[in-house]
């Protein structure tokens, strides 16, 4: 049985999910401590990375041999992008990825500019973007439904245990909560594993007996 948590820290070892297709390895970095994930297809080999948050020797470290072929930055803030060029540089083969409506805001190049449905394949796995728009206008989800067992969600700072990520307006808010519902709770299982761009995990079944009150409150 897997003795994952998904609770880790900067300058602390990485924890590893191990699914039946998909390896997940999680870690913390940067002052922020963003969470950064490597998947990886456990027969092929091949990888790729949500989020090369901050310190790129790190970063590097956790994709290890397989050929990344994809680094999707999860939205626009600095904290998610911090070792965004250097790890484009080590690895030029690796396409990275941002959706349309906050590439522009990533001072490195995007070679693959997403809208929500597309689909990315790695080895033999094949995830979905997720288009949430409130927390930046292009927040980005990634979906891997797992053949084998519950779907598993990187969710960037859209969804955290205990509500969205933080918005600038209430406009902002119903925008990403309206998102987080119709796209996210509405579609998947409670089963559904959450990965967040900050601290623990969670499941859809742990946070959604509390959307209305999230809702209520505007937060």
């Amino acid at each position: 049985m897997s003795s994952y948590t998904g609770r880790v820290s900067p300058g602390g070892v990485p924890d590893v999910h191990e699914l039946a297709r998909l390896v997940v390895t999680k870690a913390a970095v940067g002052p922020l401590a963003s969470n950064v994930y490597v998947l990886r297809d456990r027969f092929a080999g091949d990888e790729l990375l949500i989020d090369a948050a901050a310190s790129p020797a790190r970063v590097l470290e956790l994709c290890g041999d397989g050929p990344l072929r994809y680094v999707v930055t999860t939205h626009r803030h600095p904290d998610h992008w911090g070792a965004l060029a250097e790890v484009a540089a080590a690895v030029p083969g690796a396409v990275t990825v941002a959706h349309a409506a906050d590439a522009p805001a990533i001072p490195v190049p995007t070679a693959l500019v997403a809208a929500g449905g597309d689909v990315l394949r790695f080895g033999d796995v094949a995830v979905e973007l997720i288009h949430l728009a409130g927390h930046t206008p292009g927040g980005l989800a990634v979906l891997y439904d797992d053949p084998t067992g519950p779907p598993h969600l990187w969710t960037g700072d859209s969804l955290f245990p205990g509500g969205v990520g933080k918005t600038r307006s209430a406009a902002d808010f119903t925008s990403l909560l309206d998102d987080v519902e119709a796209k996210l709770f509405d579609r998947l299982p409670d089963e559904t594993w959450v990965y967040p761009g900050h601290g623990d995990d969670t499941t859809l079944g742990a946070e959604r007996p509390h959307l209305a009150a999230w809702r209520a409150r505007g937060w």
